[in-house]
């Protein structure tokens, strides 16, 4: 992988609705009307308004985004995907990599210099962490190399563990 590409992506443990970027993004259910882990803790901190405007958007499909203000949040935007649930489809690498891509379409679109993801899926719909982590990045890495925008990827993880995980995946591809 070009050192220029893995140069836009970290990796770092922490809180994402802290995180001071143009974009989160929300491992979110297909209503979009809050729910538990990133989802609520989204929701929560940027306030009552984002779940007024996110009644508006009529859910989203798995693989899909849609994008909201930030509200309260440090970040200007919520970028609010679905990913698979693990155990009950049949291409869960498909549908966790148009996640991302749907995601960073969005902030592409937008004109959003930084993103920050979750591991999304990798929660309580069980998607295990070193495959996600691998559709993840590589995901991201494609579609980094055509577009300038977003200039920064973030993967905001809930621990040492699954941060070794994601820094030990980029490690390796800068070889």
């Amino acid at each position: 992988m070009e050192a220029t590409i893995l140069d836009r992506i970290s990796a770092v443990t922490g809180d994402i609705t802290k995180l001071n970027v143009d974009a989160i993004v929300n491992a979110a259910n297909r209503s979009l009307l809050g729910g538990g882990g990133v989802d609520g803790a989204i929701h929560r901190a940027a306030g009552p308004q984002l779940l007024e405007e996110c009644r508006t958007l009529n859910g989203c499909e798995t693989g899909e985004a849609k994008i909201t203000k930030g509200y309260n949040l440090s970040a200007k935007h919520v970028i609010h995907t679905v990913g698979p649930v693990y155990s009950r489809e049949s291409n869960p690498a498909e549908l966790l990599a148009n996640c991302y891509k749907s995601s960073l379409a969005l902030a592409r679109d937008n004109h959003l210099l930084s993103i920050a993801f979750p591991a999304i899926s990798c929660g309580v719909y069980g998607y295990p962490l070193e495959e996600a982590c691998k559709v993840a990045v590589d995901t991201v890495c494609e579609f980094l190399k055509d577009s300038l925008l977003p200039e920064k990827a973030v993967f905001v993880l809930f621990g040492e563990r699954d941060l070794q995980v994601y820094e030990k995946y980029l490690a390796a591809l800068r070889e």
